[in-house]
């Protein structure tokens, strides 16, 4: 007897989707948080290798371009793909625990990894587009997200915890991971598949062509570029801030932990339902710009605030910008793609986060060591900003135009 309806694959892959946010948030921390931590505190490891960590997740997304255009070609399922990179990146973490303190060994197998998880980030794209209905997409995506963020929310107090107990505790949290990664393998394939058109010929590049024809879709690309690498130069910098001795900071394991992964998850929680509802009713470039607005904000604190209280509210503050922006950043595609191509647009958006994303932690990490941490978050902030003023004329011209959508049922009723 099914547990989930076939016949209604909008339910079943909201329930799934719900089951995979646990080991989501699992795997989403250690991106964020602990593979960095790790790095300057087991392996004492050079700023270029800090850099290539933080940037992995971003070749992930330049990557993942080609990654839509085979699976295109190969005539895959997006759910088969997508479980098959994160079934490489389960290996590759499993591998890194293994070795221990082989500083060689953790570099490469967490950059396998962090590239592998990411790649699929538009393929997740496209099963959202065509599974869950248009009026409210966003809402369920966010619903998901809350089980997500709890999760990652305990994770980064737990590990914190371990590590400051033991550093050798790492090992157990890559572990971790590796279990977590393979988890979210198994729920994407019990997903009802879903299947790009396949053509006999393919151009990497394609995609691109999209952009060429889309007037909204090209302006929104050029201002998320200038945002996207203003925010990234600073994301760069959180744990490195605040664990280097070098910047003043005394801070503890748990406590780095819990300000850089726990605080900004626990806003996430508190505000991510609210942004699903916003993205879902409100227009689109409105929501992009504030949203903007409260990022180059909890940077301002974090950077220029002075003492720790400014740390726990610019991080806030981030945390709930971040709420909204990574339910504007998965789904706004679905608003401008038509469903065939929403994998090829969202590869488009991912392909140029990843350059971006690769570019800004090798610029990020020296330019802290010369300017200092705080230069690095004022041109941070003033980049956002800058971008936000390029979505200001469009915003006006199309604020209270929302596009027609039909009123499908709630999967989870």
């Amino acid at each position: 007897m099914r547990i989930i309806p076939a016949e209604n694959p909008a339910r079943r892959t909201y329930l799934l989707d719900s089951l995979r946010a646990l080991p989501s948030g699992c795997v989403e921390v250690m991106g964020m948080t602990f593979v960095v931590l790790i790095a300057v505190r087991v392996f004492e490891a050079s700023q270029w290798v800090k850099a290539g960590l933080v940037a992995a997740p971003s070749l992930g997304l330049l990557l993942s371009l080609f990654g839509v255009q085979y699976v295109r070609r190969s005539g895959w399922s997006v759910n088969v793909a997508t479980a098959l990179l994160w079934f490489v990146a389960a290996a590759s973490i499993l591998a890194a625990a293994i070795a221990g303190r082989n500083l060689a060994v953790f570099t490469g197998a967490m950059v396998v990894a962090l590239v592998s998880i990411l790649i699929g980030t538009p393929l997740m794209a496209q099963i959202y587009r065509k599974h869950y209905p248009d009026a409210n997409r966003g809402r369920l995506f966010a619903t998901t997200g809350v089980v997500r963020k709890f999760s990652a929310l305990l994770v980064a107090a737990l590990f914190g915890w371990m590590l400051r107990n033991d550093l050798d505790n790492f090992r157990w949290l890559l572990g971790a991971y590796a279990a977590g990664c393979f988890l979210m393998a198994l729920c994407v394939l019990g997903m009802d598949r879903v299947h790009l058109q396949k053509t006999k010929v393919v151009r990497l590049f394609a995609a691109f062509d999209h952009a060429k024809r889309d007037k909204p879709f090209r302006k929104l690309l050029v201002s998320w570029m200038i945002l996207g690498f203003g925010n990234l130069l600073c994301f760069s910098l959180f744990v490195e801030y605040i664990s280097n001795p070098a910047y003043g900071k005394d801070l503890d394991e748990f406590e780095i932990a819990f300000i850089t992964g726990s605080v900004p998850e626990i806003m996430f929680l508190i505000f991510v339902v609210g942004w699903g509802v916003v993205f879902d009713r409100v227009n689109f470039f409105a929501v992009r710009i504030a949203i903007n607005i409260l990022f180059a904000i909890g940077i301002l604190f974090y950077f220029l605030g002075d003492g720790v209280w400014a740390l726990y509210i610019g991080i806030a503050f981030h945390g709930i910008a971040r709420a909204g922006g990574n339910i504007a950043w998965s789904l706004w595609v679905t608003k401008f793609a038509a469903s065939d191509h929403v994998a090829e647009y969202m590869s488009v958006h991912t392909f140029l986060c990843g350059v971006r994303g690769v570019v800004a932690p090798f610029i990020a990490f020296p330019a802290a060591k010369w300017l200092g941490p705080q230069a690095v978050g004022a041109t941070g902030a003033g980049l956002i900003i800058f971008a936000s003023i390029l979505l200001w004329p469009s915003m006006r011209l199309s604020l209270g135009r929302r596009q027609a959508v039909p009123v499908e049922p709630d999967p989870r009723v």
